[in-house]
């Protein structure tokens, strides 16, 4: 009981933290909380808790905004996630646990390396696809699907607020069926409830910290500082790994 304690008070405010990079750049939720999770319990209890976290967070989002959402774009690349998460499950089920860490911290840093780069993806319904197929099998094996999502509406050119928008609603809906596809393979139990319950604890204060910042800050300013905060994660998850090798 102790433990589960331990990790609910843990996953509070680390999905606090996680929280306040979404509401403040429209993603990012999972890219703090997997890696740093990931520390205080199994990686695959870190993805799904993040992923269950994630999904309840974007519900709140994309119902507030609504009126925003690209609903054909956010349709397309919600079916093609859908698509991909078949083989991320696979992932999951089979690599280690030191494996799937150097997973996440890899497709962090990848993650982190192209959206730094401000990399623009070439537009059209391929690529579209293409991007959505690749979040859905991230999102089931690393509980990260933003990355290819960001770079396909950044090559969109939506306005921030219907590119945060449209963000909530793909990331709402492709973790309702991830979510579905964890329990049905039995990655649900004791730790990752206890994580989702201190997730649930920190995310509304989280939400209104990044909120406020997101409405005081230009996006370009907290953008590199939140992709900062991730290249830290990523090297921490990184070492993490080496150091059990």
């Amino acid at each position: 009981m102790t433990e589960l304690l331990t990790i609910a008070g843990i996953a509070a405010v680390i999905f606090l933290l996680a929280a306040v990079a979404q509401a403040v750049s429209g993603f990012g939720s999972a890219l703090v909380a997997v890696p740093l999770l990931a520390l205080a319990v199994s990686p695959s209890t870190a993805v799904v808790a993040a992923t269950v976290i994630s999904t309840l967070l974007s519900a709140g989002a994309w119902h507030r905004e609504s009126a925003e959402v690209d609903l054909p774009l956010a349709r397309t690349l919600t079916l093609a996630g859908v698509l991909g998460m078949p083989c991320g499950l696979l992932v999951l089920a089979r690599a280690d646990d030191r494996s799937l860490t150097l997973v996440v911290a890899v497709a962090l840093l990848v993650a982190v390396a192209l959206m730094w780069s401000g990399l623009a993806l070439p537009t059209g319904r391929l690529s579209v696809w293409a991007s959505g197929v690749t979040s859905g099998l991230l999102l089931t094996s690393t509980g990260m699907n933003g990355p290819p999502l960001v770079l396909s509406l950044q090559a969109a050119g939506l306005s921030p607020r219907r590119f945060r928008a449209t963000l909530q609603a793909v990331f709402c809906v492709q973790g309702a069926v991830a979510v579905a596809a964890f329990a049905l393979t039995g990655h649900l139990h004791a730790a990752t409830l206890a994580a989702v319950a201190g997730g649930v604890v920190g995310l509304p204060a989280g939400w209104a910290i990044g909120n406020r910042i997101f409405q005081r800050l230009s996006p370009e300013r907290f953008r590199s500082i939140v992709l900062a905060g991730l290249l830290v994660t990523a090297l921490v998850a990184l070492s993490n790994v080496l150091v059990s090798w």
